[in-house]
C-alpha cells in the first residue's frame, strides 16, 4: 500500500491473490475511469501467470474484488478463440489478466498499450521464469509505465530465479510469510516407499480409501491418461486434464472437479501452481516430480486457508533417490514423520550418482511400462507385456465417467 516495489513468498495456500489484488485494486480505485471504445486498451493493471488455469482463477477473484466498482477486465490466455477476447480489449478494460505468450500477441495486434499501466504483478514469477517466458516477460515489460508499481509473487524463490527477478524490481522490499519453500503446517505428508509395479494397485487403495475430493498427480500426459482409465475401470469414477487437452476439455475437467460432480482429478503439473480448488482433502504424488520446489506446490493444493489436508507421496530409490534428501530437509522443516527408508536413500542416491549411471530405468520410460531407450520399459519376455499393451495411452478427448 505504501507504494514500494515487493517481492513476496509465501506459504502455497496462505491467500497470495487477494493479497495482491486488494491493495492493487484499492489503488485503481483512487484513479479516474479511463476512455473508452478506441479500438485498443491502456489498462491501469497488468497481472501476468503462466498458466491458462491461473489466469482464469485470478480473473474470478478480479471480479469478485471489483464487483459493482467501474472497473472492467479481462483474461487473455492461448488456446481459446482470440475474437472474443479482441473485443473485449476493443471495448476498453482497466485490468488484464494474462498469460506471457498472449499478451505479447494482443501488444504486436496494436490492441494492448501499457502506458498508464500503474500496478504490475507477476504471479507465480520463478514458475513463468522456468517455462521459459524471460524473453515474452522483459519484452512485454519494456513498454510498461516505469513509474509503475511492481510486486511479484511465488511459493518458492530459488536463488537463481531471486537474482533473476531483481531485474523487474525497483527499491524493492522481499517479504517472507512462513519459511520459505516449504508446505503449511496443515497438511500431513505421507511418504509410502512403492514399487512401479505396485503404484497401480497402490493407487486404487488409497483413492477408495480416503473419500473426498482428491488431486493426484503423474509425470506426464500419456500417464495421466492411462492413470486416470486404470481408475475408472476400477470403478473410480475421474477425470484427466494436461496440456493436450483442448481448453473446453480442461475447463469441463475443472468445474466438474470444483463442482463435486467428479471427486477425483488426475493432472500432470499443469494444475498444480496456483489453482484454488476448494476443499482438497488428498493430494498423491503417483509420480514424484524432479524438484522439491515443484513437490511443494503439488501438496499445497490440499490444507488452503487453515484446513487440514493429507498429502502421500509413492516413493522408490530407483526413480527418486535424487529427490530424497530435499524430501528429508522439506519433512524435518514441517515436523512431519520421516521414513527410514527414506533416509537409506538418501545414501542409496550418493552411491548412484557415484557410479555415475541412472539406476535400473536407465535413460528411458518411467512410469506404467513407458518405452524407450534405457530399458525402463517391459523387455519382449517381460510377462507385463501384453498387459501394457492393452492400456495403451487413450486419445479420445471424452472423460472418464459422466460429468
Amino acid at each position: 500500500m505504501a507504494g514500494r516495489d515487493l517481492m513476496a513468498c509465501a506459504q502455497t495456500g496462505s491467500g497470495k491473490t487477494a493479497a495482491f489484488l486488494v491493495p492493487g485494486l484499492t489503488r485503481l480505485l483512487e484513479l479516474k475511469p479511463p476512455e473508452r471504445n478506441r479500438r485498443y486498451s491502456e489498462p491501469y493493471a497488468l497481472i501476468l501467470a503462466p498458466t491458462r488455469e491461473l489466469a482464469v482463477q485470478i480473473q474470478k477473484e478480479v471480479l469478485k474484488f471489483s464487483y459493482e466498482t467501474w472497473i472492467r477486465s479481462s483474461v487473455l490466455y492461448g488456446g481459446a478463440p482470440i475474437g472474443g477476447q479482441a473485443r473485449d480489449l476493443e471495448r476498453g478494460v482497466d485490468v488484464v489478466v494474462g498469460t506471457p505468450g498472449r499478451v505479447k500477441d494482443f501488444i504486436k495486434r496494436g490492441k494492448l498499450f501499457f502506458n498508464e499501466t500503474r500496478f504490475l504483478c507477476l504471479d507465480e514469477a520463478d514458475r513463468m521464469l522456468d517455462m521459459g517466458f524471460e524473453k515474452d516477460i522483459r519484452a512485454i515489460i519494456k513498454g510498461v509505465n516505469p513509474s509503475r508499481h511492481t510486486v511479484m509473487f511465488s511459493a518458492t524463490f530459488p536463488r537463481e530465479i531471486r537474482e533473476l527477478a531483481t531485474d523487474f524490481l525497483r527499491n524493492h522490499v522481499f517479504l517472507s510469510v512462513g519459511r520459505v519453500g516449504a508446505a503449511v503446517d496443515t497438511i500431513t505428508q505421507v511418504i509410502k516407499e512403492v514399487s512401479e509395479l505396485d503404484k497401480r494397485t497402490e493407487i486404487l487403495k488409497d483413492a477408495k480409501a480416503h473419500p473426498g475430493r482428491t488431486l493426484i498427480f503423474a509425470e506426464k500426459k500419456v500417464d495421466a491418461d492411462r492413470l486416470a482409465r486404470h481408475l475408472f475401470a476400477n470403478g473410480v469414477a475421474c477425470t484427466a486434464i494436461h496440456g493436450s487437452r483442448t481448453q473446453n476439455e480442461r475447463e469441463a475437467a475443472l468445474a466438474a472437479f470444483k463442482a463435486g460432480r467428479l471427486h477425483i482429478l488426475v493432472a500432470t503439473d499443469v494444475a498444480s501452481r496456483g489453482l484454488d480448488v476448494p476443499d482438497i482433502v488428498h493430494v498423491i504424488n503417483y509420480d514424484l516430480p524432479a524438484t522439491i520446489d515443484s513437490y511443494i506446490h503439488r501438496v499445497g493444493r490440499t490444507g488452503r486457508a487453515g484446513n487440514k489436508g493429507l498429502a502421500t507421496s509413492y516413493y522408490n530409490h530407483e526413480q527418486n533417490a535424487a529427490l530424497a534428501k530435499d524430501l528429508v530437509k522439506t519433512l524435518k522443516e514441517a515436523k512431519q514423520e520421516i521414513p527410514e527408508y527414506l533416509l537409506d536413500g538418501c545414501a542409496w542416491g550418493k552411491k548412484k550418482r557415484g557410479f555415475g549411471g541412472r539406476g535400473r530405468s536407465g535413460g528411458g520410460g518411467r512410469r506404467m511400462g513407458g518405452g524407450g531407450g534405457g530399458g525402463g520399459g517391459a523387455r519382449p519376455s517381460d510377462p507385463r507385456r501384453k498387459f501394457m499393451q492393452r492400456n495403451e495411452p487413450y486419445h479420445s478427448s471424452s472423460s472418464y465417467g459422466a460429468w
